[in-house]
């Protein structure tokens, strides 16, 4: 076979090859993007092997000395020659390219790729009633939720199913975590393709509900369709060179579907420090989209970063100020974020939580950090205490007997306190108990049902603790000192959280409480006195905190 006509062949086996994998595969044509480099070289590998088994059968082998056999080994034609210099070429630019944008050579670069301002923990966090503002329930209990919903609408289980992927938004001022629909194989996406996906479901991960919400037009762009309507492939087709980085489903002030969209440019040398360079708005209903500047993002989007990218971006601030080999051996001033992290919602932006430690300790936070998931913004707060699973763990014990685990927490502040809050779950995922643990001393642990009662249980320990005063725990945990005269019904003794608490319930319903520690007198009392009891309403299971009690005086 004549070199031109195999030439030809390998060429075209080359370019059909290339477009059947830029179609499946849908890669970025970008030089910064490694996958591209990679697709270059198997090019280049598939044009030299159909070149030479074009060519085989003409292939004549030189066998009467060994050394003219190597000798031939580098006579190869110039096609040929081409093709392996096309192969070399990628793989030496990623070997390069990986060198030159490693952080042995630029820890300094990439420790300054962020900047973090410190700010104080008091005037970011003011404290509050209720928390409203937190995720308190982690992905994996809203799916158990979604499912549920889900479950009971027959006419959209049988065809559908929630997506793996809960996206965490701020809609219309509360936190909410969201997941649109997907179809459940090719077979149902075909026979609905024409209906697309009907809606979503939306959990509120603060009160432990979820609901099912149709949209006013279907979406047809889903990460489950197939062919045109794939995601990823229609992204692609309208933005060929640009390197995707997280996918997010959210919703405008309106309730409109919206995929969002991060796109990737490095920030030192050929493939080092990926970020957010860029952020396309898709509309999965039509297919349209627009492209925006990381600054320029409108105010309604929350999730242009991830907080896998947000923790990684300060773990290089914090390693690799004082240089690589720093990093690695000596590690002074070493800092690293922990493994995991929450959600908070501060004005209109969703922000990621995660503690800071020392990389010499496991055991203790040096600090906290939050970190804007749409503008990228850094804030620390230099508040020293336990990591965030020392308190799990510190939850979880204070109610070991149940076999619950703690979600990962966040940070609140009551009474000027740094406060991690969680949620304890069951074996099978649903929301059963709300644990606050101190920061400074997790030993002061106190869980209840509900976040109000959770809390009120907490700032009695703070008082007890002698970390505020009395005045502020009667203020916090209910109104001002009010009295009664009642006839004792009955007087129990209980041992609570390793106390002896007293509970006397009045002939007229009423019951109260108080530690024995606080007043042993209370043991003098008996059913039927009659005394005049000085409390404080904590609409706490209607049980009152007794203040003071006295023998009521009968006049005669």
């Amino acid at each position: 076979m004549k070199t031109s006509t195999r030439v030809l062949l390998a060429l075209l086996a080359t370019a059909l090859v290339a477009a059947l994998g830029f179609y499946v595969i849908v890669p970025a044509i970008n030089v910064y993007n490694e996958e591209f480099w990679v697709l270059l070289a198997m090019l280049a590998g598939i044009f030299c092997l159909v070149y030479w088994l074009t060519g085989f059968k003409n292939r004549s082998y030189e066998t009467k000395t060994s050394h003219k056999s190597i000798k031939s080994l580098f006579k190869l034609p110039t096609p040929a020659k081409i093709g392996v210099i096309f192969i070399i070429i990628p793989v030496a630019v990623l070997i390069v390219g990986s060198i030159i944008s490693s952080t042995f050579f630029n820890a300094e670069k990439y420790s300054q790729i962020i900047e973090v301002n410190e700010a104080v923990f008091e005037d970011d966090m003011p404290e509050a009633e209720v928390v409203s503002n937190i995720a308190l329930m982690d992905s994996e209990s809203a799916a158990i939720l979604g499912n549920r919903k889900l479950g009971a609408l027959s006419s959209v289980v049988s065809q559908y199913q929630i997506g793996s992927a809960y996206s965490q938004i701020n809609y219309k001022g509360t936190p909410q975590k969201v997941a649109n629909l997907e179809y459940v194989d090719f077979f149902r996406w075909f026979n609905n393709r024409d209906k697309g996906i009907p809606g979503f479901v939306m959990v509120d991960p603060v009160n432990s509900s979820a609901d099912y919400i149709e949209f006013e037009k279907p979406m047809k762009y889903v990460d489950s369709a197939y062919f045109d309507k794939d995601l990823h492939r229609a992204l692609r087709f309208s933005y060929p060179t640009k390197i995707f980085g997280s996918y997010a489903f959210e919703l405008d002030d309106n309730g409109n579907p919206y995929y969002i969209v991060s796109c990737m440019s490095p920030k030192v040398g050929l493939f080092g420090a990926m970020d957010v360079s860029e952020v396309i708005i898709f509309d999965p209903c039509d297919g349209s989209s627009d492209i925006y500047d990381v600054d320029e993002t409108p105010a309604w989007v929350d999730n242009v970063f991830t907080g896998t990218l947000a923790a990684q971006k300060y773990d290089w601030h914090g390693t690799l100020a004082n240089g690589f080999w720093n990093s690695v051996i000596g590690k002074k001033d070493c800092k690293v974020t922990t493994d995991d992290f929450g959600y908070i919602i501060l004005g209109d932006d969703v922000w990621f939580f995660t503690g800071v430690t020392s990389v010499s300790s496991d055991e203790s936070n040096i600090g906290f950090i939050i970190s804007n998931a749409r503008t990228g913004e850094y804030k620390f707060y230099s508040v020293i205490g336990a990591e965030e699973y020392s308190a799990m763990s510190a939850a979880e014990g204070e109610v070991q007997e149940t076999g619950y685990t703690a979600s990962f927490p966040s940070l609140i502040n009551v009474s000027g306190e740094a406060t991690y809050i969680m949620v304890l779950k069951d074996n099978a995922g649903y929301v059963k108990l709300y644990a606050l643990v101190n920061v400074e001393n997790p030993s002061i642990v106190a869980t209840d049902t509900t976040q109000e009662k959770a809390k009120l249980a907490y700032l009695e320990l703070l008082g007890k603790e002698g970390i505020i005063d009395e005045e502020e725990t009667n203020e916090a945990v209910g109104d001002e000192k009010k009295s009664a005269e009642i006839t004792v019904k009955e007087i129990r003794l209980a041992t609570v959280s390793g106390e002896s608490v007293v509970y006397i319930n009045g002939s007229d319903g009423s019951l109260y409480k108080q530690n024995l520690a606080s007043d042993e007198t209370l043991l003098l009392i008996e059913s039927g006195d009659k005394i005049t009891v000085e409390y404080y309403d904590t609409d706490v299971e209607k049980v009152k905190k007794l203040d003071s009690w006295t023998y009521t005086v009968e006049e005669e």
